[in-house]
Order: C-alpha cells, then sequence, then structure tokens
C-alpha cells in the first residue's frame, strides 16, 4: 500500500537546507505532491507532502530525513495522511481564487484579524499570506511607513456584496485599505494605466488655485467640491468655474504651476510602470497647461486635458471643445486601450471624483485613490491610507520590485 504523508520541518534558516532535503527524500523514491516554504526572521517553515510508493517504508523515510534534519538542527514532523483527505484537497483545487490585499501605515494583530475573520465568515479558504512590503525599521516615522500584507484565499462567497461592505466598513474604521480582486492572469499582464491629474497626480485643484489667485477660491472651490461628490454634473460646473476665471492674468499660471506638489508615491509608481513596460495617460479634467508639467515630470506617454484658452495675455473664461467630462474620460481609455492593442481587462484607471467612475468602471484595475465616500465606494478598489505606489501592492508587487506569490 502507498502512504501520503506530511513533513513539516522548521528552524533557523541555513544555505543549502532545502537540496539537503530534498535529497533525502530523492534517496528515499518518494513523489512530491506538494510543497510549501517561508522565511519569516531567518526562521524557516517548510512543509512538504509525498507519496511513499508501493513497497517503501515510512520508516526508512524517517530515518533518512531525520539524520539530515538533526545536522542542520531543525525539528521535524510527520503526519499520515488518509487518501480520502488528499482526495478532497485535490477537489478543491476548482474552486475561484481571490486576493486580499489590506495597506497600511503599520501592520497590526487587530487589522489582520478583522481581514481574516471576514473571510472566514464568507467562506473563504486562506492558502497562503505574504508580505509584499519592505522590512520596515522600528524608528520610521508613521507619514514614511508602509505596510501591505497579501492573502490568497479560496472558495466563493455566497453574498459578495455584503463581503465588500464589511471589507469597506473594516477599513474604515481600522484606518486601512483592504483590496479584493478575482486572481486571474489578467492581474500580471495589464499594460496601459490612466490618471486623473487634480488630487491624483497632484495634491491640488488647479481651478481652485486659479481661483485663490483671482480673489474668488471659497466660491470656485464650494463648486469643485460638489461636482467631485456628484452633486453637479461635471461638464456644467466646469463652465460655471471657468466663466468665473474671465479677465485672470497669464502670467498666474507659471506662478500656480510651480507650486503645485505631485502626490505621495507618484514618482515610485511611474519608475516602476515605466520599467514594467506600461504605456501611461493623464485623462484629466483638469487644464493641459498643467498636465504638461505633470507629463514632463514623470514621464508620460500621453496627456487629454481641456485648454485653458488665453487672448491678450488674459483667461477669456470660455470652454474649448471637447471637454474632458466623464464620458470623454471613459472613451478615450477605450480609445487607446485598442490603439495599444490591449483589451480593457489590462488596463489601470485611478482617480479620486465622480467623473472618473465610467473609467475607473471600464478598467480591470478601477481603483479611487483618497477619494469622496461615493466614488469609493462605487469603484472596484479603493486607496487612502497609503501613496500612489500602493496600487503595485494591488498588482502584485512586493517592494523590491518582483511579483508576489
Amino acid at each position: 500500500m502507498r502512504e501520503i504523508v506530511l513533513i513539516n520541518i522548521s528552524g533557523a534558516d541555513r544555505p543549502g537546507l532545502t537540496a539537503a532535503i530534498t535529497g533525502a527524500l530523492a534517496r528515499c523514491g518518494v513523489g512530491i505532491l506538494d510543497i510549501g516554504q517561508a522565511v519569516v526572521h531567518d526562521t524557516l517553515s517548510f512543509g512538504i507532502l509525498v507519496e511513499i510508493p508501493a513497497g517503501g517504508e515510512l520508516s526508512a523515510l524517517q530515518k533518512e530525513v531525520l539524520f539530515v534534519a538533526h545536522a542542520l538542527e531543525q525539528q521535524v514532523r510527520f503526519t499520515k495522511v488518509a487518501e480520502a483527505d488528499y482526495r478532497a484537497w485535490v477537489a478543491g483545487q476548482g474552486k475561484p481564487r481571490y486576493i486580499v490585499t489590506l495597506m497600511t501605515r503599520r501592520v497590526t494583530a487587530a487589522q489582520l484579524e478583522r481581514v481574516s475573520a471576514i473571510t472566514a465568515r464568507h467562506a473563504l479558504e486562506i492558502d497562503q499570506i505574504d508580505r509584499l512590503s519592505g522590512r520596515l525599521a522600528l524608528d520610521t516615522p508613521e507619514a514614511r511607513s508602509k505596510g501591505c500584507i497579501e492573502f490568497s484565499v479560496r472558495g466563493e462567497p455566497a453574498d459578495p456584496a455584503a463581503l465588500r461592505d464589511e471589507f469597506l466598513l473594516a477599513a474604515q474604521e481600522l484606518n486601512v485599505d483592504i483590496g479584493f480582486q478575482l486572481d486571474t492572469v489578467f492581474r500580471r499582464v495589464r499594460r496601459l494605466a490612466v490618471f486623473d491629474m487634480d488630487s491624483t497626480l497632484i495634491e491640488a485643484e488647479v481651478i481652485d488655485e486659479l481661483a485663490k489667485a483671482a480673489g474668488i477660491g471659497e466660491q470656485v472651490a464650494a463648486i469643485t467640491e460638489r461636482a467631485m461628490r456628484g452633486e453637479l454634473d461635471f461638464r456644467a460646473s466646469f463652465k460655471e468655474r471657468l466663466a468665473l476665471l474671465k479677465g485672470l492674468p497669464e502670467d498666474v499660471l507659471a506662478d500656480v504651476g510651480a507650486s503645485l506638489r505631485l502626490t505621495e508615491g507618484a514618482e515610485v509608481l511611474f519608475a516602476e510602470l515605466k520599467r514594467l513596460g506600461y504605456k501611461t495617460a493623464i485623462l484629466s479634467g483638469g487644464f493641459s497647461y498643467f498636465a504638461r508639467q505633470v507629463q514632463a515630470k514623470l514621464g508620460i506617454d500621453y496627456v487629454f486635458a481641456n485648454e485653458l484658452e488665453i487672448v491678450d495675455g488674459k483667461v477669456t473664461g470660455v470652454a474649448v471643445e471637447p471637454i474632458v467630462d466623464a464620458q470623454r474620460k471613459a472613451d478615450l481609455l477605450c480609445q487607446l486601450a485598442e490603439q495599444e492593442g490591449l483589451c480593457l481587462e489590462q488596463t489601470i484607471a485611478v482617480g479620486d471624483g465622480a467623473n472618473d467612475l465610467p473609467m475607473l468602471g471600464l478598467a480591470g484595475l478601477g481603483v479611487a485613490f483618497r477619494a469622496k465616500p461615493l466614488v469609493r465606494q462605487s469603484a472596484k478598489q479603493a486607496i487612502s491610507n497609503l501613496g500612489l505606489d500602493g496600487i503595485l501592492y494591488l498588482l502584485g508587487y512586493r517592494d523590491r520590485g518582483e511579483p508576489g506569490a
């Protein structure tokens, strides 16, 4: 009779350990049914599920492995697995697999407990847990720290909407971001990323900054806020705000442009996207004058934004068609994807306002970034606590640039 045995090995990580253990198994002629290894703070946890063929002896296997493990100062545990249990395990591999991504400034046990409890409540089994963020020094300031834990889970939630609501509530209460997405091949073959500009790539709404210079900052900012929350039609509100800027001197644009700051993580994100071969674009309801400045700083491939008409050195306050509104952004995403020979599943869209929702909904990965509540609730994914480079975690990339499990 063949036997199935799970071998668990633990101890201080040592060079050549894997080769030594698998060499012992090779001498016993066993088959490998499953294998997994993890190292946490230089401590190894190594599991191997083996099949001892008919005629083989468990005692001989134990003797061989224990001899090698003792020499390497490792602890070993052998557990027999019934064939019925193994068949049930094999049958489970057809279930859908999802990725749960926990993103925060500092990872706590309370955050992990909440996420794992939610997954268990919705009949999702955790298969693997990985840390995607880099090692964090104990004295790292809160504003500069970031942590990401990725859960690979298996199963089919009976009520996906209820699961998402629980994750959103947990994210709000614990000041974390929780991504939940189906683990498909598209997750690692996306090649086009498009971004809103104002309050996404830069830490300002440019039209509000221009209004401040014109002495009507509060009036215009109130309209902008309502438009971003989805309370006003973007197209109409844009024309209304632009008309209020009539007569603004052209030289104000340079002053405002010089004051604009890139959002946290923007440079890291775009450097990595470029390394990975992505095409990038700005799709902005803001102004092309400023979008071209951001393009130069980040090496962005395409820019689509609104033209700020200037005559005799002054802003006319007249909107130049076509206005880049919500529908135009969605159309441009489709156009760029087709131009690059990509399907929409291979695209990423990032924005913060209600006028970004159509493109966020079309993209394979739509991310509401530091967004208004309506947008955060409506988008597929949301990041509110980390910088733009947190998007790389949703793609499964580690801080050191390698794909996650």
